[in-house]
């Protein structure tokens, strides 16, 4: 039976887990459980807000908020299991018989949907704590001045989430690898890809996507490639 490390439901339970000699969790839980205490940081804000006589004019938006935050924290706390999930799917794939063309091709098939569910939970990872890092904000301009510093810390919480599960996706200019997404494909995720979504999450990555895309398509056509 796989591990479940949502069954250390205590703190030193989980880094005891996090730190053995097991592959799971991982940097996948790190980046969820990050997350996770971001969006407990938001509600903790809402709850100290709620109810008091000096903030009655933001009290439905920051119960709304709390709403929302509770649900990310459950999401995101939920992500843990995945990531370990998708880790032993991928193990179980890549340990599949490979004797005939029949098993090759059937194992080539369950490699191929393990590594889109490995890199589908980072990317839902990422989407979550964006979503905490927004909640954040409206806490942090509308909620309890006395834990304004509380708001600030779940950003970088969250923040820390959303960059660890961006470390998740195994990206490279061009999409030189192997892609999960396309059966038979011969590319990995392009870095341009996970760049243009996150520019489109309104996240400043510092990088120029023009010159990027410019320095793909110089390493296709350096390998003879067509790029797509």
């Amino acid at each position: 039976m796989a591990h479940d490390p949502a069954s250390e439901d205590t703190i030193p339970g989980f880094l005891d887990a996090l730190a053995s000699e097991r592959p799971t969790p991982g940097g996948g839980g790190a980046a969820a459980i990050s997350g996770a205490m971001g969006a407990a940081l938001v509600s903790m804000v809402c709850n100290l807000t709620i109810g008091k006589k000096k903030y009655v004019e933001v009290e439905a938006e920051l119960k709304d908020v709390l709403a929302k935050s509770e649900g990310l924290r459950v999401v995101l706390t939920g992500m843990i299991g995945e990531d370990v999930q998708a880790f032993d799917a991928v193990m179980g794939a890549y340990g599949l018989p490979k004797a005939t063309d029949d098993e090759k091709a059937a194992r080539a098939e369950r490699i191929q949907a393990a590594l889109k569910t490995a890199c589908d939970v980072p990317l839902a990872c990422c989407r979550a704590c964006r979503a905490v890092i927004d909640l954040a904000a409206i806490t942090a301009d509308k909620g309890n001045l006395n834990v304004v510093s509380d708001a600030g810390v779940a950003v970088l919480s969250a923040y820390a989430g959303l960059r660890l599960g961006v470390t998740r996706f195994d990206a490279s200019v061009a999409g030189l690898g192997g892609c999960p997404y396309a059966k038979g494909a011969t590319g990995n995720v392009a870095t341009e890809d996970v760049v243009y979504l996150l520019h489109g999450m309104g996240i400043d990555t510092g990088i120029d996507l023009d010159r990027l895309v410019d320095a793909g398509v110089f390493i296709s056509e350096a390998l003879g490639r067509q790029t797509s």
